[in-house]
């Protein structure tokens, strides 16, 4: 198995503390991964570290070919029209594929000739990443690319970049706060709290891992590694890193949200 992007003991320190701290993970080629965790969690750092716009304080990162990065405040001039924008993104860029990034844009049905103050968010976002795209990447991180779109701009960008991935076969690494982005698309998952890695691993694997236990309040806490529990009068509800059962507890294979919120609610009490 290919890696395509590898961190190992990863951290960066700003004036105010740790940003990232202890980040070890690999990325395998090919994979589409969500990049999740709260709020200054170390997702937007970990990002800048991977493409080498700040340096790290320990550790290293290391990627395995073209890499390309798409920011969510999304770098375009607004003054050029989209195919000036184009033209720019063939001048900043050595290894630019022309005719596949005009292809792009004339699929997202976004003129040439429109200035790009003028666009939608939806697509400002398609021009954008056509110009990521442009480079011909193996590996694209995407650092909360749909933040500020509609929901019809989201699903119709997300659908967009899918096909893409599929057509190349390129590693996406996809930061997001909305898990219903992430659900039935990504297949790794890389869960960052606390500025350290809490949770990595292919999807399917992670789910098989983990099951959801229901069971009556007055049950004995099962002898697993529990990461979180909730209860109400009657019931229990555990997050447990287990493939079995004691007597009384119902199993359940957790859903990705259900795995990733209970690993957020046991870093976040942990702090």
């Amino acid at each position: 198995m290919t890696t395509e992007l590898e961190a190992v003991d990863l951290g960066k320190r700003y004036r105010r503390g740790w940003a990232l701290r202890e980040c070890t993970f690999d990325l395998p080629e090919g994979r589409i991964a969500a990049l999740v965790g709260p709020n200054g969690a170390g997702k937007s750092t970990l990002m800048r570290l991977a493409v080498g716009l700040i340096e790290p304080t320990t550790g290293h990162v290391r990627t395995r070919d073209t890499v390309a990065f798409l920011s969510q405040d999304k770098p375009l001039y607004t003054g050029f029209t989209v195919a000036e924008m184009l033209r720019a993104g063939a001048s900043m860029n050595a290894k630019w594929d022309n005719e596949y990034a005009t292809r792009l844009v004339r699929e997202a049905d976004v003129p040439l000739e429109a200035k790009i103050r003028t666009l939608s968010g939806g697509q400002r976002t398609r021009v954008a990443l056509a110009i990521a795209l442009g480079r011909r990447p193996s590996l694209i991180l995407l650092d909360e690319p749909l933040a500020d779109l509609d929901p019809l701009a989201r699903t119709e960008v997300m659908q967009a970049l899918l096909g893409e991935v599929v057509d190349t076969g390129m590693t996406v690494l996809l930061s997001s706060h909305v898990l219903a982005d992430l659900e039935g698309v990504c297949d790794h998952l890389i869960l960052l709290a606390g500025g350290r890695v809490r949770l990595d691993g292919d999807v399917d694997d992670l789910l098989a891992e983990h099951r959801v236990l229901i069971g009556a309040r007055e049950l004995a806490t099962p002898n697993v590694s529990i990461v979180d529990s909730r209860t109400t009068e009657r019931q229990a509800t555990l997050l447990a890193r287990t493939r079995t059962a004691d007597a009384g507890w119902e199993p359940h294979q957790p859903t990705l949200e259900e795995l990733t919120l209970a690993y957020l609610r046991s870093a976040k009490e942990a702090a």
